[in-house]
């Protein structure tokens, strides 16, 4: 029996989790293999891939800071899974807003780590796996609020993206099945003997 349109997407938001900041290799990649490396872990929740002249583009409006010998360490591609993931709800305006107010508190391992974890226990909710998305309290920081609300938003935009990519699937699956089910007997226009 294939899988129901919620159990597509509840597997495939299952699959999806980003790195600990410390799994991040802090060896140095080049471009194309951050690339790659972002790519692989996005994947279940993305349909466009981050690509080299992207992330080139964030080099030069200065959302993360230089390669070093061409080479890019972990705070930088913690920035650039921060990046790839919000860039679907929020322009590069926004999302230096974002990370300026986060640079004024918080160290970029703090910060990826809550993004990190807020993200997953979100997609969690979407899926029912999480009764709810813990609140936001009177406590909490401006960079916390914006970052648990930014948070929310992207979940429903993956859920929903997920849900039109399925749609899709399935239309075409079933686009495919009805014209193998044509047979030379069942030609419109063709008469029967």
């Amino acid at each position: 029996m294939p899988a129901t349109r919620e159990e597509q997407i509840a597997e495939s938001l299952n699959r999806f989790q980003m790195p600990a900041y410390t799994q991040i290799p802090n060896v140095g990649l080049y471009l194309k293999q951050v690339v790659a490396y972002i790519n692989d872990y996005l994947d279940p929740i993305r349909d466009d891939p981050l690509t080299v002249s992207m992330v080139s583009n964030y080099v030069k409006h200065k959302l993360i800071p230089n390669p070093i010998h061409k080479m890019y360490y972990r705070e930088q591609i913690a920035l650039l899974f921060f990046i790839a993931v919000t860039k679907c709800v929020l322009s590069l305006e926004e999302i230096r807003f974002l990370l300026a107010i986060q640079e004024k508190s918080y160290d970029t391992q703090y910060s990826y780590e809550q993004f990190r974890r807020k993200l997953e226990e979100a997609l969690h909710h979407m899926i029912g796996v999480e009764d709810r998305i813990p609140p936001a309290s009177s406590d909490d920081s401006e960079g916390h609020i914006l970052l648990r609300n930014t948070v929310i938003t992207i979940s429903h935009k993956i859920y929903m993206d997920r849900y039109f990519y399925y749609a899709q699937l399935a239309e075409n699956e079933e686009e495919k099945s009805d014209s193998g089910t044509q047979g030379p007997d069942r030609q419109p226009g063709r008469n029967a003997k």
